[in-house]
């Protein structure tokens, strides 16, 4: 018996040597090392692959093995994909849809590409001087991007797309933009006051830190503190909206093209072939739903990069 009671403190004593380790390592384990929070997840290469794809198809259309995207090329109107030799069919207009859809691709991704970078330049510059000066420059600014901003995006698409085509003028020789360029330009002073607005809260922010008190201090010039201070801390919020711009560009040209308002046929886009399809849903969908997979598959890909850009920069929506 007495032997039995010497044994049991060490018995207890290794029991609690085995105990603790095991209690001290769930923290170890839950420490993650920096290469894994820097490693993409998957999505992201998944939506990274499909944009290289189709950004360089549409680059490259000229050089692939593609019909003329306005000729006709099947001997049947709506022929269904696999037939004579078109991979995704023929439109009403027996034109070959893959081609008009990679095509398509090339127009779109212009249109929505050209008005960001409008809205980029122009509005990233209006919001750094709205939200730098604070005197009648910041408050003027700051009361037309609020007009702007009140006005429907949509109607003032429509009545920019109108202006630019010259409604209600008649006159052959009056100097005309190309259809594409109008589409560029008007749906690029719609992302102004947005991209504006974003930009001039978050260099509202950044000129209150102390680095551009010091910049001052130093008799650092206002473009310097602009450009090289404050701009460089600005850009990855402008880089979030200006992806999410894209897409909503995307989305918006074909909201115009349905209301008639987009480019003339037979110059394909994601939106002139959706609109073109809406008549014959019943007999051929697939003319429809070609545009439309290559549009989601898109603007899924580009929310999602920019929600990364969101996460991997701390941007916070709340001060957006």
């Amino acid at each position: 018996m007495t032997g039995s009671s010497d044994d049991r403190p060490e018995v207890e004593a290794s029991a609690v040597d085995q105990v603790a380790p095991l209690q001290s390592a769930p923290p170890e384990a839950t420490e993650v090392p920096d290469e894994a929070r820097k490693r993409l997840p998957v999505g992201a290469y998944l939506a990274i692959g499909w944009l290289v794809f189709i950004i360089g198809a549409a680059i490259f259309a000229d050089l692939l093995p593609l019909h003329d995207p306005a000729a006709e090329v099947a001997s049947l109107p709506r022929l269904a994909p696999g037939q004579e030799g078109l991979i995704l069919g023929a439109d009403n207009g027996s034109r070959d849809m893959l081609s008009r859809t990679i095509y398509g691709a090339r127009s779109s991704l212009m249109i929505s590409v050209g008005a960001v970078s409008i809205g980029f330049v122009v509005g990233g510059l209006l919001g750094l001087l709205g939200g730098y000066f604070r005197n009648w420059i910041g408050k003027v600014l700051t009361s037309l991007f609020d007009i702007l901003l009140a006005i429907p995006a949509l109607v003032l698409a429509l009545s920019l797309v109108s202006v630019l085509k010259g409604g209600g003028v008649e006159d052959p020789d009056a100097f005309r933009l190309a259809p594409i360029w109008i589409l560029i330009i008007s749906l690029g002073i719609v992302s102004i006051p947005l991209l504006a607005r974003i930009t001039r809260g978050n260099t509202m922010a950044w000129a209150q830190r102390e680095f551009v008190t010091a910049a001052r201090a130093q008799g650092a010039t206002h473009p310097r503190i602009l450009f090289r201070e404050i701009l460089p801390n600005v850009l990855p919020a402008m880089a979030y909206i200006a992806i999410l711009g894209i897409a909503i560009a995307i989305v918006a040209e074909g909201g115009l093209a349905i209301l008639g308002a987009s480019l003339d046929p037979p110059t394909p886009s994601w939106g002139v072939m959706i609109n073109d399809g809406r008549s014959y849903m019943r007999d051929a969908p697939f003319i429809m739903f070609v545009p439309i997979v290559a549009t989601f598959l898109t603007v899924m890909s580009l929310n999602y990069l920019g929600d990364l850009v969101r996460d991997r920069f701390d941007v916070r929506e709340s001060a957006l």
